[in-house]
Protein backbone atom coordinates (compact mmCIF):
# COMPACT_ATOMS: atom_id res chain seq x y z
CA UNK A 1 0.00 0.00 0.00
CA UNK A 2 1.42 3.42 -0.97
CA UNK A 3 0.76 6.69 0.79
CA UNK A 4 0.69 10.18 -0.67
CA UNK A 5 2.72 11.97 2.00
CA UNK A 6 1.87 15.42 0.62
CA UNK A 7 -1.85 14.65 0.67
CA UNK A 8 -1.67 13.29 4.21
CA UNK A 9 0.29 16.36 5.37
CA UNK A 10 -2.31 18.65 3.78
CA UNK A 11 -5.17 16.82 5.46
CA UNK A 12 -3.36 16.87 8.80
CA UNK A 13 -2.62 20.59 8.53
CA UNK A 14 -6.30 21.53 8.35
CA UNK A 15 -7.58 19.02 10.92
CA UNK A 16 -5.00 18.73 13.70
CA UNK A 17 -5.20 22.32 14.98
CA UNK A 18 -9.01 22.49 15.27
CA UNK A 19 -9.17 19.01 16.85
CA UNK A 20 -6.56 19.90 19.47
CA UNK A 21 -8.19 23.22 20.29
CA UNK A 22 -11.66 21.67 20.52
CA UNK A 23 -10.74 18.86 22.90
CA UNK A 24 -8.36 21.01 24.96
CA UNK A 25 -10.91 23.76 25.60
CA UNK A 26 -13.64 21.17 26.22
CA UNK A 27 -11.73 19.37 28.95
CA UNK A 28 -10.20 22.51 30.45
CA UNK A 29 -13.69 24.05 30.72
CA UNK A 30 -14.92 21.09 32.78
CA UNK A 31 -11.98 21.40 35.14
CA UNK A 32 -12.18 25.19 35.42
CA UNK A 33 -15.90 25.26 36.26
CA UNK A 34 -15.49 22.42 38.78
CA UNK A 35 -12.60 24.32 40.39
CA UNK A 36 -14.63 27.51 40.68
CA UNK A 37 -17.57 25.57 42.16
CA UNK A 38 -15.50 23.94 44.89
CA UNK A 39 -13.65 20.91 43.51
CA UNK A 40 -9.98 21.55 42.73
CA UNK A 41 -9.18 17.93 41.76
CA UNK A 42 -8.55 18.77 38.10
CA UNK A 43 -6.62 21.93 39.00
CA UNK A 44 -4.33 20.00 41.37
CA UNK A 45 -3.65 17.44 38.62
CA UNK A 46 -2.77 20.11 36.06
CA UNK A 47 -5.85 19.57 33.92
CA UNK A 48 -7.11 23.18 34.03
CA UNK A 49 -4.76 24.12 31.21
CA UNK A 50 -4.71 24.87 27.50
CA UNK A 51 -1.77 22.50 27.02
CA UNK A 52 -3.26 19.79 24.75
CA UNK A 53 -0.70 17.23 25.90
CA UNK A 54 -2.46 17.16 29.28
CA UNK A 55 -5.74 16.09 27.68
CA UNK A 56 -4.79 13.83 24.75
CA UNK A 57 -5.73 10.17 24.78
CA UNK A 58 -3.32 8.57 22.26
CA UNK A 59 -5.92 6.33 20.67
CA UNK A 60 -9.13 8.29 21.16
CA UNK A 61 -7.72 11.72 20.28
CA UNK A 62 -5.12 10.83 17.65
CA UNK A 63 -5.30 7.37 16.11
CA UNK A 64 -9.06 6.85 15.75
CA UNK A 65 -9.95 10.32 14.38
CA UNK A 66 -6.97 10.13 11.98
CA UNK A 67 -8.13 6.77 10.65
CA UNK A 68 -11.68 8.07 10.18
CA UNK A 69 -10.45 11.18 8.35
CA UNK A 70 -8.00 9.30 6.10
CA UNK A 71 -10.57 6.65 5.22
CA UNK A 72 -13.17 9.37 4.55
CA UNK A 73 -15.59 7.87 7.06
CA UNK A 74 -19.04 9.50 7.10
CA UNK A 75 -18.56 10.64 10.69
CA UNK A 76 -15.90 11.63 13.20
CA UNK A 77 -15.59 9.90 16.55
CA UNK A 78 -13.06 10.15 19.34
CA UNK A 79 -12.41 11.18 22.90
CA UNK A 80 -9.89 12.82 25.24
CA UNK A 81 -8.80 11.84 28.73
CA UNK A 82 -11.75 12.67 31.01
CA UNK A 83 -11.14 15.46 33.50
CA UNK A 84 -11.48 14.05 37.04
CA UNK A 85 -14.24 15.70 39.04
CA UNK A 86 -15.25 14.79 42.59
CA UNK A 87 -18.88 15.88 42.56
CA UNK A 88 -19.10 15.42 46.35
CA UNK A 89 -16.76 18.40 46.80
CA UNK A 90 -18.95 20.78 44.82
CA UNK A 91 -20.94 23.35 46.78
CA UNK A 92 -24.31 22.00 45.62
CA UNK A 93 -23.36 18.67 43.99
CA UNK A 94 -26.48 18.00 41.96
CA UNK A 95 -26.92 21.56 40.70
CA UNK A 96 -23.23 22.18 40.14
CA UNK A 97 -22.84 18.89 38.28
CA UNK A 98 -25.07 20.36 35.58
CA UNK A 99 -22.82 23.42 35.18
CA UNK A 100 -19.63 21.35 35.14
CA UNK A 101 -21.04 18.95 32.54
CA UNK A 102 -22.48 21.70 30.35
CA UNK A 103 -19.23 23.69 30.36
CA UNK A 104 -17.52 21.43 27.82
CA UNK A 105 -20.22 21.50 25.12
CA UNK A 106 -20.83 25.17 25.90
CA UNK A 107 -17.23 26.16 25.17
CA UNK A 108 -17.33 24.10 21.96
CA UNK A 109 -20.35 26.05 20.71
CA UNK A 110 -18.57 29.30 21.61
CA UNK A 111 -15.51 28.14 19.64
CA UNK A 112 -17.70 27.27 16.67
CA UNK A 113 -19.28 30.73 16.69
CA UNK A 114 -15.86 32.39 17.00
CA UNK A 115 -14.50 30.28 14.12
CA UNK A 116 -17.43 31.25 11.92
CA UNK A 117 -16.93 34.93 12.70
CA UNK A 118 -13.21 34.65 11.89
CA UNK A 119 -14.03 33.43 8.37
CA UNK A 120 -14.86 37.04 7.48
CA UNK A 121 -11.27 37.99 8.34
CA UNK A 122 -9.76 34.91 6.69
CA UNK A 123 -11.40 35.84 3.39
CA UNK A 124 -9.43 39.11 3.37
CA UNK A 125 -6.09 37.28 3.26
CA UNK A 126 -4.15 36.46 0.06
CA UNK A 127 -5.78 33.62 -1.89
CA UNK A 128 -3.70 30.64 -0.74
CA UNK A 129 -3.69 31.76 2.89
CA UNK A 130 -7.41 32.54 2.73
CA UNK A 131 -8.18 29.07 1.35
CA UNK A 132 -6.15 27.31 4.06
CA UNK A 133 -7.45 29.42 6.94
CA UNK A 134 -11.04 29.09 5.77
CA UNK A 135 -10.67 25.31 5.56
CA UNK A 136 -9.26 25.20 9.11
CA UNK A 137 -12.06 27.40 10.42
CA UNK A 138 -14.77 25.38 8.66
CA UNK A 139 -13.32 22.21 10.16
CA UNK A 140 -13.25 23.92 13.54
CA UNK A 141 -16.95 24.69 13.25
CA UNK A 142 -17.74 21.10 12.26
CA UNK A 143 -15.60 19.50 14.98
CA UNK A 144 -16.78 21.76 17.78
CA UNK A 145 -20.46 21.43 16.92
CA UNK A 146 -20.23 17.66 16.48
CA UNK A 147 -18.38 17.37 19.79
CA UNK A 148 -20.98 19.49 21.55
CA UNK A 149 -23.99 17.67 20.11
CA UNK A 150 -22.51 14.22 20.65
CA UNK A 151 -21.57 14.97 24.24
CA UNK A 152 -25.04 16.31 24.99
CA UNK A 153 -26.69 12.97 24.25
CA UNK A 154 -28.58 12.15 27.48
CA UNK A 155 -26.59 9.05 28.40
CA UNK A 156 -24.03 8.98 31.24
CA UNK A 157 -21.08 9.32 31.27
CA UNK A 158 -21.57 11.80 28.41
CA UNK A 159 -22.09 15.39 29.49
CA UNK A 160 -25.72 15.32 28.44
CA UNK A 161 -26.33 12.33 30.68
CA UNK A 162 -24.94 14.17 33.69
CA UNK A 163 -26.99 17.25 32.83
CA UNK A 164 -30.09 15.06 32.64
CA UNK A 165 -29.29 13.40 35.99
CA UNK A 166 -28.99 16.83 37.57
CA UNK A 167 -32.26 18.14 36.13
CA UNK A 168 -34.60 15.14 36.17
CA UNK A 169 -36.71 14.15 39.19
CA UNK A 170 -35.22 11.42 41.39
CA UNK A 171 -37.49 8.72 39.97
CA UNK A 172 -35.84 9.19 36.57
CA UNK A 173 -32.43 10.56 37.58
CA UNK A 174 -31.35 7.62 39.76
CA UNK A 175 -32.01 4.87 37.17
CA UNK A 176 -30.26 6.99 34.52
CA UNK A 177 -27.26 7.56 36.80
CA UNK A 178 -26.93 3.80 37.34
CA UNK A 179 -26.39 3.38 33.59
CA UNK A 180 -23.07 5.24 33.75
CA UNK A 181 -20.93 2.11 34.14
CA UNK A 182 -22.51 0.70 30.98
CA UNK A 183 -22.90 3.98 29.10
CA UNK A 184 -19.98 3.71 26.70
CA UNK A 185 -20.79 0.08 25.88
CA UNK A 186 -24.39 1.05 25.14
CA UNK A 187 -23.22 3.98 23.03
CA UNK A 188 -20.79 1.93 20.94
CA UNK A 189 -23.44 -0.75 20.43
CA UNK A 190 -26.02 1.78 19.28
CA UNK A 191 -23.67 3.67 16.95
CA UNK A 192 -21.57 0.86 15.48
CA UNK A 193 -23.34 -2.47 16.04
CA UNK A 194 -26.99 -1.56 15.50
CA UNK A 195 -26.44 -0.28 11.92
CA UNK A 196 -24.89 -3.64 10.98
CA UNK A 197 -27.90 -5.43 12.44
CA UNK A 198 -30.15 -3.15 10.43
CA UNK A 199 -28.19 -3.85 7.23
CA UNK A 200 -28.58 -7.57 7.89
CA UNK A 201 -32.37 -7.12 7.83
CA UNK A 202 -32.29 -4.57 5.02
CA UNK A 203 -33.23 -1.66 7.26
CA UNK A 204 -31.25 1.58 7.60
CA UNK A 205 -30.58 2.27 11.29
CA UNK A 206 -28.03 5.06 11.41
CA UNK A 207 -28.43 6.45 14.90
CA UNK A 208 -25.30 8.59 14.63
CA UNK A 209 -26.81 10.44 11.68
CA UNK A 210 -30.21 10.81 13.35
CA UNK A 211 -28.97 11.83 16.78
CA UNK A 212 -25.76 13.72 16.00
CA UNK A 213 -25.19 14.57 12.32
CA UNK A 214 -28.67 15.96 11.61
CA UNK A 215 -28.87 18.14 14.76
CA UNK A 216 -25.26 19.26 14.23
CA UNK A 217 -26.03 20.40 10.68
CA UNK A 218 -28.97 22.43 11.99
CA UNK A 219 -26.76 24.07 14.63
CA UNK A 220 -24.10 24.84 12.01
CA UNK A 221 -26.69 26.48 9.76
CA UNK A 222 -27.86 28.63 12.69
CA UNK A 223 -24.27 29.66 13.48
CA UNK A 224 -23.56 30.59 9.86
CA UNK A 225 -26.74 32.65 9.73
CA UNK A 226 -25.93 34.34 13.05
CA UNK A 227 -22.54 35.60 11.81
CA UNK A 228 -23.81 36.56 8.37
CA UNK A 229 -22.25 33.80 6.27
CA UNK A 230 -25.42 32.57 4.55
Amino acid sequence: MSFDIAAIATIASVWVLPVLIAITFHEAAHGYVAWKLGDDTAQQLGRVTFNPLRHIDPFGTVVLPALLILTKAPFLFGWAKPVPVDFRRLGAPRRDMVWVAAAGPGINIALAVASAALIHIALLLPFSAAAWCTHVLENSILINVMLAVFNMLPLPPLDGGRVAVGLLPDSLAFPLARLERFGLVILVALIFFLPYVGDWFGVSIDLFAWLVAVPANIVIEIIYAAVGLT
